[in-house]
């Protein structure tokens, strides 16, 4: 009699809801699932209805017939189909946020729990020694000198300076360390999960995952992930394309009628919102340029005024001939478009890797946790971009984006096209990205597969 093929891995995923880190996220579980894998994505009630809105999910369904959403808190219905009921999870891989909930219930139930950090190799070693911060007596920071350089993180000792490290860090008295002590606790959990997945790639931050390596016996770098596949036709992973926001999509037609490189491309993300004194001196300062340029602003990014929207219409309606304004554009593509020289960023690191990938040069302006770091290696690590952060002013982002579109800065463009290149080698069949997947892939698989044995 032929033996039956052995029951696929299960792999549960505990994210983040959050745009940033579940668009990684289901991506990754996307390439796993192709991978025959059965995929458990928990995800809370707001997001799996924001969700179900932005994709076609029949056709979802049919694509990954192995994948499931459970929602929190109140769950799926009884009633309702249940693929692979009563199986434990092969595995588990948690958001490296979530990671001391994701630990303790992996080492209750003897079940592996892979951390999934959705920020940079940097930046997670930054968050590794962020109680070095404390007992070095650099935070709370102690004078206004934010330009001081850190000297309490190995190998980061003249790179960051107060002002490059996380926006908690920013702490004003000693006893206000409630956000600070959770990233520390996260930190510390993510210590004992089995293995560190990273959406990087090698040849940008080999100093910093060789020092994760002295932590995790096992590093599956993976990025630029939403770029990375393992299926013959790419364009069935499509789905992670945008989660929260409707596309504008008639944005890259515009884009069509201007020159190569000639257009600065503007989005400071899914959640960072500013003033309208803030969002006044970006438009005087792109305007000034005189270079033309599209721009991202959501409905709720405005705040402090009675009456955003209109506000917004009228900024529309002076930007005319000068620019084009959409409420969310398709990032990706806009970013891969020929017209597009600069890209004004918040710098979080799915739009960092983004821009990195596409070959295009940042201009920083970054505003919570990780992104302050982010735009520090931009500008003075990897040198692909300028870092504005704390400033916005017009006079500034004028110059700025005069010196990228018009390539005054020789050492960006260069360091760029080389980095770029390597980004696009990386996800390639045989690159080291794509075979880190397998890696991690043939790993999971071998877990699975003792389980069985140990069952029989």
């Amino acid at each position: 009699m032929e033996k039956a093929e052995p029951e696929a891995p299960h792999v549960l995923i505990l994210p983040i809801p959050a745009q940033g880190h579940l668009k990684p996220m289901l991506k990754l579980a996307e390439l796993l699932s192709y991978a025959s894998f059965q995929i458990t994505f928990l995800n809370t009630e707001y997001f799996h209805h924001t969700f179900l809105s932005s994709i076609d999910i029949h056709a979802f369904s049919r694509r990954f017939p192995k994948f499931q959403f459970v929602t929190i808190p109140d769950g799926i219905p009884p009633d309702s189909p249940r693929p692979g009921k009563g199986r434990p999870p092969t595995c588990i891989i948690a958001d490296g946020i979530m990671s001391s909930a994701a630990v303790a219930a992996g080492e209750e139930f003897g079940i592996p729990v892979l951390a999934f950090r959705t920020y940079s190799a940097c930046c997670t070693w930054t968050y590794f020694h962020l109680s070095n911060l404390i007992e070095g007596g650099e935070v709370p920071l102690p004078d206004k000198d934010m330009d001081k350089l850190v000297t309490c993180i190995p190998g980061l000792e003249n790179v960051l300076r107060h002002r490059d490290l996380p926006s908690f860090c920013r702490l004003e008295k000693a006893d206000d360390h409630l956000l600070y002590d959770f990233f520390i606790a996260q930190a510390s959990a993510m210590r004992r999960a089995s293995a560190l997945i990273l959406n990087t790639f090698e040849q940008l931050e080999t100093p910093f995952i060789s020092k994760l390596a002295s932590i995790f016996s096992k590093i599956y770098t993976i990025g630029p992930l939403h770029c990375l596949s393992n299926v013959d036709d790419p364009t069935a992973l499509a789905s992670t394309k945008s989660i929260f926001w409707q596309e504008e999509k008639g944005c890259l037609t515009w884009l069509d009628s201007h020159p190569s490189k000639s257009v600065v491309f503007v989005s400071f993300g899914s959640v960072v919102t500013f003033t309208l004194d803030q969002m006044l001196e970006f438009w005087h300062g792109l305007v000034n340029s005189g270079k033309p340029f599209l721009w991202v602003i959501r409905s709720n990014a405005i705040i402090g005024e009675d009456d955003p929207r209109k506000i917004l219409e009228d900024l529309k309606d002076n930007t005319k001939g000068k620019g084009s304004i959409v409420s969310w554009a398709p990032q990706e593509e806009v970013l891969a478009h020929p017209a597009v020289g600069a890209f004004l960023t918040h710098s979080g690191w799915n739009s960092t890797l983004e821009s990195i990938y596409a070959g295009v040069p940042m201009i920083c302006w970054p505003l919570f946790v990780d992104q302050y770091v982010n735009s520090r290696c931009v500008s003075h690590v990897w040198r692909v971009g300028f870092d504005m952060k704390d400033s916005c002013h017009r006079s500034i982002v004028e110059k700025m984006v005069r010196d990228v579109i018009e390539m005054k800065n020789e050492e960006i463009m260069k360091s760029m096209e080389e980095i770029s290149k390597q980004a696009q080698e990386s996800v390639k069949e045989s690159g080291p990205s794509y075979c880190n997947l397998d890696k991690m892939i043939q790993d999971i698989m071998s877990v699975n597969l003792e389980n069985i044995n140990r069952r029989d």
